[in-house]
């Protein structure tokens, strides 16, 4: 793949997978950002086009990513537990110990660090917008996905929705997916990319690589959805005989 400052995050992410390692290693978000041009990835993250060119100039565009590849064929009923197990309950824990530290260190340090306080309402939506919509894929998106590959397996007609087509709620989910990338971008832009204060306590410190970590976690999360498991979900409905 021939690479250039007009090429989307998500376009190179797609085509050479392994380019996934070089966006995660330097923060750019290659899903919910994924429409955003190399070149304006660059300049939200700080770092220098000819440097990003050159890393994934470098990459095998047959190598498979080792955290993603095995999902492109794995049942769907394994990605979606997976994605609950792993994903799902990270989020659920994170949320109450990145809100107690958002709330000390800006009980602390707001009135001279300000964003701080901008950060912590920020993460108040991206909380309560992830809890919802984890739980609409839990109770309704999931076990449908999981009822159409049975149905598949088993020769059947795909099962009735109360949604029509799986395309539906998955448009709904992917305009989720990219409400939280932004919401996770502004706080990354009110932190400076995660940079530490001078002085910083410990409190603060683990307030940063906490947040840092959802956001990553965030893209690896979002990238199983929008890239592996909604694609599939989508196909395998088209092979049978979709509600309307």
């Amino acid at each position: 793949m021939t690479i250039n400052a007009s090429n989307t995050v998500g376009e190179v992410a797609q085509q050479l997978p392994s380019s996934i390692r070089v966006f995660h290693g330097l923060g750019i978000d290659y899903c919910c950002g994924g429409n955003k041009s190399i070149a304006q990835a660059c300049r939200n993250a700080g770092i220098s086009l000819e440097i990003l060119i050159g890393r994934l100039g470098e990459l095998n565009e047959a190598a498979p990513d080792p955290d993603f590849a095995p999902w492109r064929e794995a049942p769907l009923e394994e990605l979606t537990r997976h994605i609950v197990d792993t994903h799902h309950a990270y989020v659920r824990r994170e949320i109450p110990c990145l809100n107690a530290l958002l709330e000390k260190v800006d009980s602390r340090h707001g009135p001279i660090h300000p964003d701080l306080t901008r950060m912590k309402l920020a993460f108040g939506f991206v909380a309560e917008d992830m809890l919802d919509h984890m739980s609409k894929e839990e109770q309704i998106l999931f076990p449908y996905i999981n009822g159409l590959e049975r149905a598949g397996n088993e020769g059947a007609l795909s099962p009735p929705s109360c949604f029509g087509s799986v395309s539906r709620p998955v448009d709904c989910m992917m305009r989720d997916h990219e409400k939280a990338g932004k919401q996770m971008q502004q706080i990354r832009d009110l932190s400076g990319n995660y940079t530490l204060p001078e002085g910083a306590c410990l409190s603060y410190r683990a307030l940063y690589a906490g947040l840092r970590e959802f956001e990553q976690d965030l893209h690896r999360h979002v990238y199983l959805e929008n890239s592996i498991l909604f694609p599939r979900a989508i196909a395998l409905e088209a092979r049978g005989c979709a509600p309307v």
